[in-house]
C-alpha cells in the first residue's frame, strides 16, 4: 500500500507505520491489522490513515519528550488502533460546534457497516446554547439510527485525559474526538503508557 508522499510528509510519524485507505465506506470485515480487509479501490482521495498504537508508543518513547503526531494538522482522519481493535463500544465527543457534528457524521459514513450493532455513548457539554440544541438532537438521532444502542450524557470535560478515564472505566473500545486534542493525547500516551499499558482495548479516531 503506497503512501501519498505529499500527505505523509505532514506527519511526524515514520511513513513505515502509516497505512492509508481510499474508501468512502469501510467494509464490514475491516481490521486495521490487515489493511487488505478494507476492500478499497484505488483512485479515490485518501479517507483515513491508520497507525498501530503500540508502534506509536515505541516511536514516542524513542524521544526524550512527547513529539506531535503531525507537523501540521491535516483534514484526513487518523485511526490509532490497538491490536485487538473493536467498535463494540463507541464514545463520541460532541463539543457543540458544527465541526464536531460533521466529524461524527463523517465517522458514521466511513464506519457505518462496522457499527450497526455497536453500543454508543455521546458526551456533550452542559453549556451548549439553545441555538445548538436542534443540531444536537439531530446528531443524537443519527447516532441512534447508525448503532445498536445509544446513550447521551452531559459532562464538561475539557481534557483528553477526562475522556480517556471515562472510556477506560466504562470499557469503551473506540474514542471519536477532534484533532484539537492531538498534542495533549501524545503527552498522555508518552507519560501514562511509559512502562505499562493503561488500556489495551481503547483505540482513537481523530479528525478535524
Amino acid at each position: 500500500m503506497v503512501l501519498s508522499t505529499s500527505i505523509a510528509t505532514k506527519f511526524e510519524l515514520p511513513e513505515s507505520i502509516l497505512k492509508e485507505y481510499h474508501c468512502k465506506e469501510l467494509s464490514e470485515g475491516f481490521k486495521p491489522t490487515k489493511p487488505e480487509s478494507a476492500l478499497c479501490f484505488d483512485g479515490e482521495d485518501v479517507s483515513l490513515f491508520s497507525v498501530n498504537l503500540n508502534q506509536v508508543l515505541e516511536w514516542l518513547h524513542s524521544h526524550d519528550y512527547p513529539k506531535p503526531l503531525e507537523k501540521e494538522v491535516c483534514n484526513i482522519p487518523v485511526l490509532l488502533f490497538v491490536p485487538d481493535f473493536s467498535t463494540q463500544h463507541l464514545l463520541f465527543h460532541y463539543d457543540g460546534t458544527p465541526q464536531s457534528a460533521e466529524l461524527i457524521r463523517k465517522f458514521i459514513r466511513l464506519f457505518g457497516k462496522l457499527i450497526k450493532k455497536s453500543k454508543a455513548t455521546i458526551i456533550s457539554p452542559s453549556f451548549i446554547p439553545k441555538s445548538k440544541i436542534k443540531e444536537e438532537q439531530e446528531l443524537i438521532q443519527q447516532v441512534v439510527h447508525a448503532t445498536g444502542e445509544t446513550s447521551f450524557i452531559k459532562f464538561n470535560f475539557l481534557r483528553i485525559g477526562d475522556f480517556w478515564s471515562y472510556a477506560v472505566k466504562h470499557e469503551c473500545t473506540l474514542l471519536v474526538t477532534t484533532k484539537n486534542y492531538q498534542a495533549d493525547l501524545t503527552k498522555v500516551l508518552f507519560h501514562f503508557y511509559k512502562g505499562r499499558i493503561w488500556s489495551d482495548r481503547l483505540s482513537f479516531y481523530l479528525s478535524v
